[in-house]
């Protein structure tokens, strides 16, 4: 990863509300999908943003490449402020900012042949002529280790895997510094995910690109991130080194969600942990911390106050009103008193959070 005193991208308390339609057409509803968040991506960095479906991740990533306009806040790229850039100014940085789209099948336009659509974003941006196009085609395909015979195939002629390498050219044909990946792995088969991962990753290491990569498989974040944001409900709840993140997760939620991936050890035995409740409706959602209805270390002050993000010392984010004192003392306080069920899943939650064998999940 490349140093660099100035991030190349930066959230400062981004927030993204959609109006939602009531039963009448006059009752209006507001669905808050992404509330304050803040991080900043450093030139050749991977930042992973993890967290249940309906959490706000793609709403994060869409805001970041001007697919979708945050209500509040501000996205600063290399310290400029991107909503204050002229049209000119704009439009280099929609080169310098691509998309990777979720779904291979429906991201690529089935009425252009590949060459086509790898070739358009080239020429948009001039970064080709029409004479020089066809080789800057044949170098892209080389690249995601596809071969030049397949210029002239058209979409439905591929597998899953294959256009999603498709997908990955079309971003790489404007030279982009950051490319956002929206969950680019979770449509397709085990085996070739672990391609496209790596292809990824070479592809970092060969072009110095940095990434923002949206997922909830724990495993391909583990294995291709430098850090990890963890979202809940639209808020970001933890977010530190990648190493710090999987060996000691702070959070009640961060453990309950690295312990819900499968054990890689066959016949391995795990405990299991019923969070309480569904997640809530992004539309009603609770006061104070949005965890606390499902938290089994939530006292009163978490159903009144909203947490915020405080530092620690292995460069870990963490909002959460105990995560120190639990950290320092895993045993309860006796003045916090719980049911005997609360009781067992605490020392469940102990069990993960201190590294040990049993494993906690959510089902």
């Amino acid at each position: 990863m490349a140093d660099s005193t100035t991030p190349l991208l930066t959230a400062d308390r981004l927030s993204k509300q959609f109006s939602v339609a009531g039963t009448w057409p006059w009752q209006k509803r507001v669905l808050s999908a992404v509330n304050d968040i803040s991080f900043s991506i450093a030139p050749g960095e991977t930042l992973s943003l993890v967290g249940e479906s309906g959490c706000g991740k793609s709403t994060a990533g869409r805001m970041l490449v001007g697919l979708t306009t945050p209500s509040s806040g501000r996205i600063l790229f290399e310290g400029r402020d991107v909503a204050a850039l002229s049209s000119r100014q704009r439009h280099d940085l929609h080169r310098n900012v691509q998309l990777i789209f979720q779904d291979p099948y429906g991201s690529l336009n089935p009425r252009m042949t590949v060459g086509d659509l790898i070739a358009e974003p080239a020429l948009l941006f001039g970064l080709a002529d029409k004479r020089s196009v066809a080789a800057r085609v044949s170098e892209l395909l080389g690249l995601v280790g596809l071969a030049d015979r397949h210029a002239d195939r058209y979409p439905h002629e591929f597998s899953g895997g294959q256009r999603q390498r498709i997908g990955i050219a079309r971003a790489l044909a404007v030279e982009p510094r950051l490319i956002v990946c929206d969950e680019p792995v979770s449509a397709l088969d085990v085996s070739v995910q672990a391609q496209i991962v790596n292809l990824l990753r070479s592809l970092q290491d060969r072009l110095g690109l940095s990434y923002l990569f949206i997922s909830h498989g724990l495993s391909v974040v583990r294995h291709l991130s430098h850090r990890v944001a963890v979202m809940y409900l639209g808020n970001i709840v933890e977010i530190g080194p990648k190493g710090a993140i999987f060996a000691r997760p702070a959070h009640p939620y961060t453990q309950a969600l690295l312990a819900a991936a499968p054990v890689a050890r066959p016949g391995a035995r795990r405990a299991r942990v019923v969070l309480a409740g569904d997640m809530p409706s992004p539309l009603n959602p609770p006061s104070g911390c949005r965890f606390h209805p499902r938290c089994p270390f939530a006292i009163e002050r978490c159903q009144r106050e909203i947490p915020t993000l405080t530092s620690g010392e292995d460069g870990r984010l963490v909002a959460c009103h105990r995560w120190r004192e639990l950290a320092a003392h895993p045993a309860e306080a006796p003045s916090v008193r719980h049911s005997p069920r609360t009781a067992q899943l605490l020392a469940l939650y102990r069990n993960a959070a201190a590294g040990s064998g049993h494993r906690i999940g959510i089902s």
